[in-house]
């Protein structure tokens, strides 16, 4: 059992709720697009913002259905991403199964995430306290412009750490923070409770993103079950990437960037995974480990109970992920 799984089994019977009713989704669906909603849902994720929502609920009193519900509309929006992602980086893999796009082609995909994103914000409609369903609208639609930005900046070598940050708390820390946030909200928590739950969410979710594209460069396709490489192919200039060029002297820095803007995907994810051009991977596992402990400390908080030690041991077994990737 991985470290994250461990977690995860403190709330394993909510979670099982929260399979049963991401199953059931696909039959709201008109019967012809039915099966493409279930194959793309089908996949087994981590799970890991339905988990954040129900350790947030459980932190600040009961779990409840509608702790259930927000976790379903969440992984809904989860999953519409990386269909949508997948498309733009022509992946073939995801969650050990082909990915959507490898599968029915590009134009199907798109409209297949489309299909998500709007079965994710009908579901958050029927919440009784509008700030909710605002609030879940908001998280979508940053997820989508920090996409946006990457996308409109693939192969730029200005392109500096804290552009970076921005992007990546974004396009996942903000469904991270949104599940925390709403996690409390929904069991009426006080506002600073709400504001450190929040704020707890985007720094585990911009961490678990650097933890993510670190394990693009130095993980395993055949373990990881989806397409890997994939950042450096498309431009996409992560934080090891970031750490790289800016650990290196001018004449190398410059070799570098010749590199990543000539598409040297390999070549650069040598270098990357040796110690000898300023060790950036283990740079970048630092900073988010730094991000991790950063949030741990945003619980002092919350009411000691199970589930807010369950939200700090989630992030020990993200830490720990991360440390398997230096």
């Amino acid at each position: 059992m991985g470290p994250l799984a461990q977690v995860a089994d403190t709330v394993q019977v909510h979670l099982d709720a929260v399979e049963s009713r991401i199953t059931q989704q696909a039959a709201a669906f008109d019967p012809a697009i039915e099966g493409y909603v279930a194959y793309a849902l089908g996949g087994k994720g981590k799970r890991l913002r339905p988990l954040v929502a129900i350790l947030s609920g459980g932190a600040t009193g009961p779990i409840t259905s509608a702790h259930i519900d927000l976790a379903v509309i969440l992984e809904l929006i989860h999953v519409a991403t990386l269909v949508h992602d997948d498309i733009m980086d022509e992946a073939e893999r995801r969650r050990g199964q082909t990915t959507v796009n490898a599968r029915w082609g590009n134009t199907l995909s798109v409209l297949v995430g489309d299909c998500l994103f709007a079965q994710a914000l009908n579901l958050s409609t029927n919440f009784n306290k509008a700030e909710i369903s605002r609030a879940i609208a908001q998280a979508a639609r940053d997820v989508c412009s920090g996409e946006i930005i990457q996308t409109q900046r693939r192969f730029d070598l200005h392109l500096g750490i804290d552009d970076y940050q921005q992007i990546v708390e974004m396009k996942t820390g903000s469904l991270f923070a949104v599940a925390a946030e709403l996690g409390a909200v929904i069991n009426e928590a006080d506002t600073a409770t709400v504001r450190s739950l929040k704020n707890y969410g985007l720094k585990v979710g911009t961490a678990y993103q650097i933890y993510d594209d670190c394990l693009d460069i130095a993980g395993n396709e055949s373990v990881i079950g989806k397409t890997l490489g994939t950042d450096l192919r498309k431009g996409k200039l992560t934080l090891p990437v970031l750490m790289l060029l800016r650990a290196a002297p001018a004449a190398e820095r410059e070799r570098y960037c010749q590199l990543i803007v000539g598409g040297k995907a390999e070549e650069m994810t040598d270098l990357l995974r040796t110690d000898a051009a300023g060790a950036p991977l283990s740079a970048a596992v630092e900073a988010g480990q730094n991000l991790i402990e950063e949030a741990q400390g945003e619980l002092a908080a919350l009411s000691a109970s199970g589930y807010s030690e369950s939200l700090h041991q989630l992030g020990d077994g993200l830490r720990e992920l991360l440390d398997q990737l230096r």
